[in-house]
């Protein structure tokens, strides 16, 4: 039986044009789109300024497209390219193998334990600074305060060095210039005057690093940083020009503490709604990596995982052209009914899972050859912080909180979160 093309005729589960166009003028958002158009358990075919599109959301369609998909289903341009340039995650095919052969040591397996005491280093600053704020009765910004944590972090895995003020703010900009890229693969690449500012910035800020790192490199021979990793790579690979080490430097910081400070801030934001679940982490490592995880089912950062098929194919018995964008959504693969009883629910319970997961049900880092390579580095970071946080202090948000989701090129949370953090007895 010859495959029916997804994008061909009128199926239940098919948006045209003109119904795209129309969400597009109203300026609704691409995620209501994407709801409007999602059928638990079905692929959904439309088109999109003449481009044909498919939503992927179930577990078995992720994992035919991420997991075993291989070279058929590739990123045809990826949206942070303005910020990231050639790094690992924008990388295709032998450079990025490459790429990620040069990293992966770092931040996997036992690796991970080279950046334990910078972890610990940066999240006893959060600590000290939430117990002056306790003592004094003051505020905390939780959303700013893991922010600096997870940029902190990573800052001192790249250099070795800790974190000072004037650093942070020129890397902390990294938010707004990812805030201005455009959540789909269909969305334009320019960036505004205030962003390329920051961008501007950024760079400086990298290539002074890298200078350093090269003169202490010289001085005292190899290093343990990933800045050192770097250097050592460039001095028998020409791929690793300057240019390509800011790249990986910029792609790292953004992979290393975006994800993490925003799943940060929305575990404060389900633990204030869910005091007796606050309660219960307080001092129990499972418990809070329990929170860790629910948090990420339903607020993954990567929300939407754009891939496009490079020759004729086939998924699921219908026939995919080469050229066909798909949309990967574990926004919405995380609320499968059929996976994830009572979805819209956060319920930590959930892990670690009774029996084992569907391939493709549960990717808050991706799955398959292109999953991040910092998912445990990441995963450990949160962990430290927020088991340490819990376990000394209470924590009461304040004001109107930041609970609202905004669907850009990652999953956040709207405005601030300020709350009153008290010791405990």
């Amino acid at each position: 039986m010859q495959a029916q093309c997804v994008t061909d005729g009128v199926p239940p589960d098919f948006l045209d044009d003109a119904a795209v166009a129309a969400w597009t003028v109203s300026g609704a958002p691409l995620v209501d789109l994407l709801r409007q158009a999602h059928v638990p358990g079905r692929l959904t075919g439309f088109r999109r300024g003449g481009r044909s599109a498919v939503l992927v959301t179930a577990p078995r369609h992720v994992h035919q497209v991420l997991g075993v998909g291989g070279d058929r289903y590739v990123k045809r341009s990826h949206r942070a390219r303005p910020l990231l340039g050639d790094g690992m995650l924008s990388a295709t095919g032998e450079a990025w193998r490459s790429q990620r052969r040069v990293l992966q040591a770092m931040f996997t397996g036992r690796g991970v334990q080279r950046w334990d005491h910078h972890i610990a280093g940066a999240a006893a600053c959060v600590v000290d600074r939430w117990a002056e704020r306790a003592r004094r009765g003051e505020p905390a910004d939780i959303a700013e305060d893991v922010q600096f944590f997870t940029v902190d972090t990573i800052w001192r895995s790249l250099t070795d060095r800790p974190l000072d003020r004037e650093t942070y703010l020129d890397l902390a900009a990294v938010q707004d210039i990812v805030a201005a890229l455009p959540a789909d693969v269909g969305g334009t690449a320019a960036l505004p005057p205030a962003a390329e500012a920051a961008l501007a910035a950024l760079d400086e800020r990298m290539f002074r690093a890298l200078a350093d790192a090269r003169a202490r490199h010289r001085a005292d021979g190899a290093g343990v940083s990933v800045l050192d990793r770097l250097l050592d790579a460039a001095a028998s690979d020409p791929a690793y020009t300057d240019r390509l080490i800011r790249d990986e430097l910029v792609t790292l910081l953004v992979a290393g503490y975006e994800s993490s400070a925003r799943t940060l801030t929305w575990a404060f934001v389900l633990l204030d709604r869910h005091p007796e679940v606050m309660e219960r982490a307080a001092g129990d490592a499972g418990a809070v990596e329990a929170v860790l995880s629910e948090t990420l089912r339903l607020y993954p950062t990567g929300w939407l995982l754009p891939r496009t098929a490079v020759a004729d194919g086939t998924l699921d018995g219908w026939a995919l052209p080469a050229g066909t964008d798909l949309l990967v959504c574990p926004y919405l693969t995380h609320r499968d009914p059929e996976v994830w009883p009572e979805p819209e629910a956060f319920d930590p319970g959930r892990f670690p899972a009774r029996s084992p997961l569907p391939p493709g049900a549960y990717l808050p880092f991706g799955i398959g050859p292109r999953a991040c390579l910092g998912t445990r580095f990441a995963m450990r970071e949160m962990e430290v912080l927020l088991g340490a946080l819990l376990a000394r202090f209470t924590v009461e948000t304040t004001g109107p909180g930041a609970g609202e989701p905004v669907f850009g090129i990652n999953l956040r949370p709207a405005g601030p979160l300020h709350a009153r953090v008290r010791e405990r007895p």
